[in-house]
């Protein structure tokens, strides 16, 4: 089981640190990565999606869920913005932010807060990676590497939330 999960990490690793790669090199040669560059691209690659979800999304939908059993909309922005804080948490070893794993809907009542803290929470990641470099990223490898994986399991979410309301999600549009 153990090395199973070893193998699905070291895939998803190899996986987080190539797409970014291959979209933005197409046709050019491959620029070499350092661990700390490859982490930070990805990170902001399904962050900043993200945060232009929640930017689009109109704030009467805010509160849209496909049935009772799954979180809102802006439950499901909360939830990323609080588990990226548990990252920085876990990584720095010191208390920021929002670090709940549900933040409460009522701290963050209008859809300019929600997109402020979830904003905020991708940018601090991004400061972090910056700071901790290659040492720190790859100490922290583990958590880095999920919680980014975190974040695309929630950006797929979104895109069926869109796609059960007819709106094609901004990754989708065509590019002008």
């Amino acid at each position: 089981m153990k090395n199973s999960r070893l193998m699905f990490t070291v895939a998803l690793f190899a996986g987080l640190l190539l797409a970014p790669a291959l979209r933005s090199q197409e046709g050019q040669a491959q620029k070499q990565r350092t661990p700390s560059q490859a982490v930070l691209e990805s990170w902001n690659d399904v962050g900043n999606r993200l945060v232009t979800m929640a930017e689009d999304w109109s704030a009467d939908k805010y509160t849209y869920r496909p049935n009772k059993d799954v979180r809102t909309f802006q439950e499901v922005l909360l939830h990323v913005a609080g588990s990226n804080y548990d990252l920085l948490n876990h990584a720095t070893g010191t208390k920021v932010g929002d670090a709940r794993n549900d933040p409460a809907v009522s701290d963050y009542k209008t859809k300019e807060q929600t997109v402020a803290f979830l904003k905020k929470s991708v940018t601090d990641g991004a400061a972090e990676i910056q700071k901790e470099g290659d040492a720190g990223v790859t100490k922290h490898l583990y958590y880095w590497i999920g919680y980014t994986e975190h974040m695309g399991e929630h950006y797929g979410l979104l895109v069926a939330y869109y796609r059960n309301n007819g709106i094609v999600p901004p990754e989708s549009r065509p590019k002008k």
